[in-house]
């Protein structure tokens, strides 16, 4: 059975690992290590999800699930859990940069917006600075205040 819980400290090589693995940058994924959320099979990290907080803004990072557990809803879950964990940490509205989930977010509820208009905090991040290349679309949703995840 797939868990999903939040990431300790010493998972960040093996969340590293698999976002490499998976093409994703993994510059500046040390600010959001304490909000990332990880599914766990048999002690095994397969699919991970995480939200730089910036204030009452995030940006959410670092979804990923390996190849062979994909189309199981496992990324539908890990993003749930770590739009809940952002939301009771205060975040009120998520932002993303995709360069290859842009529908998959869009279904989510998840509205494109031009990257110019991306809150102040987060042009500075290592996304926007270069992790992310500029041809990344930009998404936003405005998330509702949940009750603390421990």
């Amino acid at each position: 059975m797939i868990e999903i819980e939040l990431a300790q400290a010493s998972d960040r090589p093996a969340i590293e690992a698999l976002l490499e693995a998976s093409g994703l940058p993994t510059d500046g994924f040390e600010l959001a290590l304490g909000t990332a959320v990880v599914a766990r099979e048999e002690g095994r990290i397969v699919g991970c999800a995480a939200v730089e907080p910036y204030g009452s803004v995030g940006l959410l990072r670092s979804a990923c699930v390996a190849p062979p557990f994909r189309g199981l809803g496992l990324g539908s879950r890990l993003v749930d859990r770590a739009e809940a964990v952002a939301a009771a940490r205060g975040v009120a509205e998520l932002f993303l940069l995709t360069e290859t989930a842009a529908a998959w977010f869009a279904r989510r509820g998840y509205e494109p917006g031009a990257r110019e208009a991306a809150p102040a905090a987060l042009l500075g991040s290592p996304e926007f600075t270069g992790a992310c290349p500029v041809s990344a679309a930009l998404f936003r949703m405005r998330l509702v205040r949940a009750a603390p995840v421990a």
